[in-house]
């Protein structure tokens, strides 16, 4: 599924606001008229868009996938969208916890003036940015590392575990967007999974690297210090969007996406 995450407080439900998975249960629940439970493979902060979101829930046997797509779309468009929808053949599948890796996209609009048309989508940054400095240093953070440094850590009662921030990073770039818009520029990271603020922590860093203020070869230590207080500022949150979620092969899937 994907969604315009603009005016929508995140992915997962919260009391008295709207959020991509309150307005998706209201509108599925309307049409099966049963409570549906749903499982998204992950989390988007408020503002951050979707284009390859994976949910799963239970469904009476005899729904009809097509007219349940057709009409949870016209509830809740144009802000999100059911792409698709299969019946799962394994029982176990969980959206989340089937996943083997999240693809993000973080774009920059690297340009002196803004451009409305991605206003909505894209962080504006006036200053020239060198993509060759930004790109270097993406090398230190592929791999298995404690992404502490870009991570917000999540409250933990006393006496619970702390979670680790231990993720596995299976690619990271910069590239130029080919197209209408000059000066834009997308950042793509995958990984098995990520910790909250990861993505948008690591960009707002990137994009120092780009200005000079910091230096490529700082990205290494900047990982290793493990400290909040080391990384770049947090790059907005209208500049990313969840691209996809890829499951392993042979995965029985059956999923709304």
């Amino acid at each position: 599924m994907s969604y315009d995450g603009t005016d929508l407080s995140g992915f997962a439900e919260q009391v008295g606001v709207r959020t991509v998975m309150s307005e998706l249960r209201a509108a599925i629940e309307r049409v099966v008229r049963q409570p549906a439970n749903l499982v998204g493979a992950g989390r988007t902060d408020a503002g951050v868009h979707a284009w390859g979101q994976v949910v799963s829930c239970d469904l009476p046997d005899h729904t009809d996938l097509g007219g349940l797509q057709r009409r949870v779309n016209r509830m809740c468009g144009p802000e999100i969208a059911v792409r698709d929808w299969e019946w799962a053949t394994d029982p176990e599948f969980h959206a989340r916890y089937s996943a083997g890796s999240r693809l993000y996209r973080y774009h920059v609009l690297n340009a002196r003036e803004h451009n409305p048309f991605v206003a909505r989508t894209a962080w504006h940054v006036t200053e020239p940015l060198q993509l060759w400095a930004m790109n270097l240093a993406c090398d230190p953070l592929i791999g298995e590392h404690d992404f502490s440094t870009f991570c917000r850590r999540p409250k933990v009662d006393h006496g619970e575990r702390i979670r680790s921030m231990r993720r596995l990073v299976f690619h990271a770039d910069w590239k130029v967007v080919a197209g209408d818009v000059p000066g834009l520029l997308r950042f793509e990271i995958s990984a098995n999974a990520f910790c909250h603020q990861m993505v948008r922590s690591i960009v707002g860093t990137l994009v120092e690297v780009g200005m000079g203020k910091l230096h490529a070869g700082d990205m290494r230590g900047i990982l290793e210090q493990r400290n909040r207080q080391f990384a770049g500022q947090v790059a907005p949150s209208h500049g990313l969007v969840l691209w996809e979620v890829a499951y392993p092969v042979g995965t029985p899937t059956a999923r709304p996406h």
